[in-house]
């Protein structure tokens, strides 16, 4: 349904939409430089389309553009003097051609030229929640429709309206993710699923987070320093290495820009909310050759939940510098640090002693005064990217990443509570602290090359990952060191006792994960409707774990999978210039880390992906529409086995093959009218095993979420005015009571709504206002869990930017 009112508003209105973008007045500052240059920034900055033969940009120069322009004009003056003009071909779209020569779209036939289109990703500056390309399914430069893969982009502007400052507030937002969280965000409790399988793929820039153990770690991380996150669903081990089925989370930093802007914010709101943020990109010398930016934020809050406190910091840097005409190095660092206190694992007790179903205050927190979560962060990053006049590129990325977690664990969610006296819940405690530290070097090079007449592309690439922690255990490996005391009254409960149990480390880990994977990706181009991508990917994991106990035990853990190969095959075929159908395929290959009751690790999980769909790229890229069917078999598929802890005190898990997961994707976002911005999605995923009975019942099968905004440019400097809901349907999970009955405990399906707006004050400042779960929704996120999502709220922002 999505789809068809896609294609009805772009054919309606992209006469409408062209017209606009022509008259549309901006102010521009970009310095003098390579025409190719000139022309990506103008594009990035007015959200247009341009598109020219190879051969034109190669040694011509652009004249610097200060002052305020519209398109036509920008253009003019960038072209002025180089022998070229700029035909607008379709609404948003401008081809560039030599000074009397026809354009593509003309009435004169063109002898055959090769065209390069300006793909930016960047979402920065271009006030659309649409991107224009994405890599992270194959590194191939390909746009939304290019790529056989359901594909979400979460844009900075939609960051910005929404006010998602951590990962998990961008998880609640991507259509098809879901997080059916049993405690405080950021634990281990608080697992992602797409498409019926937990998220464990997470990258920064198309680098893998390797720390897969433990990848709680990275919901917490405060969203400042990224331009957009890019989330492909389904299988994608062409490029992490290991085709978990479910989705991969792609962070993408913001870059330097060539001209000076800075920004800053501060925030308030409920539960005593504070927080500021700047952030500055300025040329470091006169030639605009060497960039840098800033960014910094700071954030304190209280919760809806009693004793829960948060702190976050985080501090980012970047440098840039074109070292030539082709060359370009970066070198920079990120700190981020997210500390809670009175962070809790779980909710409070599920049954009253005669077997009854508790019913909480929203506001009631299973955690102890003293528990506590530390998260912190340090990666350093370095970049070489060169450009030879062939088109080929090649870019090498080094990373080094240092973690330190430390969790002290106190959480009233154990026992059954008498009724009367409130006696009974039992208190679960533990620890788990590390300190990771991760090498990752990323190598790639791509191009086009000539086969049989026709130009195709090609990426050839290497990754190599080292990490390595040296936790230490807290309790013995068959859980005899958990102090898990009953509490008197759990009614009266401060969290105060009993005080934090003495806790020292009984040994030491060493545990090392190893990653190698070479990579080749080709993109056939045997007609010009149709794009054959193939590719493969071989990779080899190891795992070695040695643990030795105070008490002279030890254990050797060793998990190693060579030489795994991952195929890849995509088929795109243009029904049009703005319509493309596609099927791709894929193996599911992922070594895991869930254990079953013994302890013992699960195999990896096996199968296979496949994908049909059909993708549009309307109003000349401002808005981008898709479908998709998809389907994955997979063996060793692990499912949750309710109130089972493993020796150590996690969540059991058990194995089973045989297993189907098939569902839909619709999606659309972006600009379906002048000053318009929309994004919606929906998604069916339903698992099953062999005989057809429904996996993972906890995780709702059907979610839909919508978020749109609307600026009105003639009220005052503009107002935007926003809302959206997300909604999901019916999850339960079984449970056993004190009297030993089996009973389905479910939640309903519901719908959160949000509401925004931001006013214009002046050019420089605007006020905004976010409100959430506007109709006060009382819901668990997990059936199985008393733990309830956020009650309304408010935020309350001011902007100010030069």
């Amino acid at each position: 349904m999505a789809v068809c009112a896609a294609a009805l508003i772009a054919g309606g209105l992209a006469g409408m939409a062209g017209a606009w973008a022509q008259a549309t007045v901006l102010r521009l500052d970009q310095p003098a430089q390579a025409l190719d240059q000139a022309l990506n920034a103008l594009a990035a900055r007015t959200g247009m389309q341009v598109v020219f033969p190879t051969a034109l940009a190669e040694a011509r120069r652009a004249p610097a553009l200060q002052g305020d322009y519209s398109v036509p004009q920008a253009l003019d003056r960038l072209l002025r003097g180089s022998g070229l003009e700029a035909r607008m071909t379709g609404p948003n779209r401008y081809t560039i051609v030599r000074q009397g020569e026809a354009a593509a779209g003309d009435a004169q036939v063109l002898q055959p030229v090769v065209v390069r289109g300006v793909l930016n990703p960047v979402t920065e500056g271009s006030g659309s929640y649409a991107a224009q390309a994405s890599n992270t399914s194959t590194r191939l430069n390909l746009s939304i429709r290019e790529t056989p893969q359901s594909v979400s982009v979460i844009t900075r502007q939609r960051m910005d309206d929404q006010g998602m400052t951590q990962l998990a507030d961008v998880v609640d937002n991507t259509p098809g993710l879901v997080m059916p969280a049993s405690g405080n965000r950021g634990s281990d409790t608080s697992p992602v699923y797409a498409r019926g399988f937990r998220v464990e793929n997470y990258q920064i820039d198309g680098v893998n987070l390797v720390n897969s153990g433990y990848n709680g770690i990275f919901q917490t991380a405060d969203m400042a320093p990224y331009d957009r996150v890019e989330v492909i669903r389904g299988a994608n081990g062409l490029m992490s290495g290991v085709g978990a089925p479910g989705a991969t989370i792609n962070l993408i930093r913001k870059r330097p820009t060539r001209e000076f802007q800075a920004n800053a914010s501060v925030d308030t709101g409920f539960w005593d909310l504070y927080r500021t943020e700047a952030d500055v990109s300025t040329p470091l010398n006169a030639a605009g050759t060497v960039r840098g930016r800033l960014v910094a934020a700071w954030q304190k809050n209280g919760s809806h939940l009693e004793r829960l406190e948060e702190r976050g910091k985080t501090l980012y840097g970047i440098v840039e510098a074109d070292l030539g005409p082709d060359t370009l190095a970066t070198l920079g660092f990120l700190y981020q640090n997210q500390d809670a206190t009175g962070h809790a694992r779980g909710g409070l007790p599920l049954f009253y002693k005669d077997g009854g179903l508790t019913d909480w205050d929203r506001a009631k927190s299973s955690a102890a005064q003293w528990a506590y979560s530390r998260r912190h962060n340090q990666t350093w990053f370095a970049a070489l990217e060169h450009r030879f006049d062939s088109g080929w590129k090649i870019k090498g990325t080094l990373e080094h990443s240092t973690y330190r977690y430390d969790e002290v664990l106190g959480y009233a969610v154990g026992g059954s509570v008498d009724r009367a006296t409130g006696a009974g819940a039992i208190l679960y405690t533990g620890r788990w602290a590390g300190k990771p530290e991760q090498n990752a070097l990323d190598v790639y090079a791509t191009g086009p090359f000539t086969l049989l007449g026709r130009e195709h592309e090609l990426v050839v690439g290497a990754t190599v990952s080292r990490t390595r922690d040296k936790p230490s255990p807290y309790q013995s490996p068959d859980g005899a060191g958990w102090f898990a005391p009953t509490l008197a009254d759990i009614y009266t409960w401060d969290g105060r006792t009993p005080a934090e149990p003495f806790n020292p480390a009984v040994g030491d880990i060493d545990n090392q994960e190893n990653l190698t994977s070479a990579y080749a990706t080709a993109r056939f181009k045997p007609t010009d409707r149709l794009s054959l991508i193939v590719g493969a990917r071989i990779t080899s994991w190891e795992n070695i774990k040695d643990t030795e106990y105070d008490d002279g035990r030890s254990t050797h853990l060793d998990r190693h999978e060579s030489d795994k190969l991952t195929p890849y095959v995509g088929l795109v075929y243009d029904l049009s210039d703005e319509w493309s159908v596609y099927a791709s395929y894929t193996d599911i290959f992922k070594p895991q880390n869930n254990q079953d009751p013994d302890g013992n690790y699960l195999e990896p999980l096996l199968g296979r992906s496949y994908e049909l769909g059909a993708k549009g790229e309307l109003l000349d890229g401002g808005l981008n529409v898709s479908a998709a069917l998809f389907r994955a078999q997979q063996d060793n598929f692990a499912v949750v086995l309710p109130g089972v802890k493993t020796p150590n005190g996690g969540q059991a898990y058990t194995a089973v093959s045989g297993t189907t997961t098939r569902g839909i994707d619709l999606e659309v976002s972006g600009e379906v009218l002048p000053n318009w911005q929309m994004a919606a999605g929906f998604t069916r995923a339903l698992s099953q095993d062999r005989n057809g009975a429904v996996l993972n019942t906890n995780v709702p099968q059907n979610t839909f979420k919508l978020f749109t905004s609307y600026r009105w440019p003639g009220i005052g400097q503009g107002l935007t005015v926003g809302g959206g809901v997300r909604w999901q349907n019916r999850a339960y999970t079984e449970r056993t009571d004190p009297l030993g009955a089996q009973r389905t405990l479910e939640q309903d399906a519901y719908a959160v709504v949000d509401l925004m707006a931001r006013y214009q004050v002046s050019r420089s400042v605007s006020a905004r206002l976010n409100v959430y779960n506007v109709f006060d929704k009382y819901y668990h996120p997990d059936p199985g869990s008393t733990y309830y999502g956020a009650p309304r709220s408010f935020r309350l922002g001011l902007d100010l930017r030069f």
